[in-house]
């Protein structure tokens, strides 16, 4: 029989328990907690940017709530795109994490950033392509979820 159902001797003890230290002392140690408060951090500021957007919207142009919204996802959306575009962004996913990626904004570095890269095959084969690779999947499932949740919606309130 192999090893599997035998107790281990002492000196297998040993080995495996200096090989475990040997391992512990070796792993870099997890950053969760500054890596939760740089994502809070960049995440609210890029939200606070949104409101200011928004503010700004509705002080100029008198904007109404509606309008208001589509006026911030727009206007976020091209700053998401814009500092992909110059490379910006990468230096804040690389600082930030999930903090960049939760906003809209990291929807449009998740349209941008795959079309950038597959730009030298050309317009159609390249950047064409690839622009939903990644952010397309998120679209149909998004999409699809929001119709079945309609539609269960619609047959509860008919009872």
């Amino acid at each position: 029989m192999g090893k599997v159902g035998r107790k281990l001797t002492y000196s297998e003890k040993v080995k495996h328990e200096q090989y475990r230290n040997m391992v512990n002392a070796r792993v870099p140690r997890s950053k969760t907690g500054l890596n939760c408060l740089l994502a809070f951090a960049v995440g609210g500021a890029i939200c606070c940017i949104g409101q200011l957007i928004g503010d700004f919207g509705t002080m100029i142009w008198n904007l109404d709530e509606k309008t208001r919204g589509a006026f911030v996802s727009i206007c976020m959306i091209f700053l998401g795109a814009l500092f992909t575009g110059i490379g910006w962004y990468d230096m804040l996913g690389s600082f930030a994490g999930a903090g960049s990626v939760v906003p809209i904004t990291g929807f449009a570095n998740s349209i941008v950033a795959p079309a950038m890269e597959h730009k030298r095959e050309g317009l159609v084969m390249g950047v064409g392509a690839e622009l939903f690779s990644y952010a397309g999947p998120v679209l149909v499932y998004g999409i699809t979820s929001s119709i079945i949740c309609g539609i269960i919606y619609w047959i509860i309130s008919l009872f």
